[in-house]
């Protein structure tokens, strides 16, 4: 849940992180975020400190009073909350303006942490690392481990260019790395999500498209 009343703001964010994957439910007021956190559960909360009708740290402090633990980070310009954000249980915080980049490589940081499954969605398949399954529409697909490392590591690099080195370390750190293996497990994956998801940059890599 991600709670801003900034709706400029808050529109670039909402707009990232479902670019990046993410399903984002978006509130802009204390009151709203109370009432949203009991409709369901979530897998973290993205928090501004200043609204309208009360502020995020609040919004916190009664999350863990009543035992929701969900991992949380602050997005703010009030630095001189933030001491007491942490006391009520926050997990990191960033600063605005925000770099879109960090807040991702941080909301990864704190969810791997937090032990939470890694569930995500390109296109029209929702990925499952943790239960090794891709669906698309109704058809269901079971990963082999390592075409799920592969998988992990290109969405964690995505849209950027994962060299056969890294990928090669990854997944046979403790064996003879395998090109036609590799091969295999990229033209599995290019026919699941859609050759025009996972480009091959010839002599260096792999590229994931989210």
């Amino acid at each position: 849940m991600y709670v801003e009343d900034d709706i400029l703001f808050g529109e670039t964010i909402e707009e990232f992180l479902i670019q990046s994957g993410y399903e984002v439910v978006w509130v802009r007021s204390f009151e709203a975020a109370m009432q949203e956190s009991y409709q369901r559960e979530y897998d973290l909360f993205l928090l501004d400190i200043k609204l309208p009708d009360g502020d995020g740290v609040a919004i916190l402090e009664s999350f863990r009073k009543n035992n929701i633990n969900t991992p949380t980070i602050f997005l703010t310009s009030k630095q001189d909350a933030l001491k007491q954000s942490f006391r009520e249980g926050a997990d990191d915080f960033l600063t605005k303006p925000v770099d879109l980049e960090e807040l991702l490589l941080r909301i990864e940081a704190v969810m791997r942490r937090a032990g939470k499954s890694q569930k995500f969605q390109i296109g029209d398949v929702t990925c499952d690392l943790e239960s090794l399954t891709l669906q698309k529409g109704d058809e269901t697909y079971i990963l082999q481990s390592k075409e799920a490392k592969l998988l992990e590591l290109l969405w964690q690099r995505r849209g950027k260019v994962v060299s056969k080195e890294e990928i090669f370390e990854e997944l046979w750190s403790d064996a003879d790395p395998s090109d036609g293996a590799l091969r295999v497990y990229i033209a599995r994956l290019k026919n699941i999500f859609g050759k025009e998801r996972i480009s091959n940059i010839r002599g260096v890599g792999y590229r994931l498209e989210a």
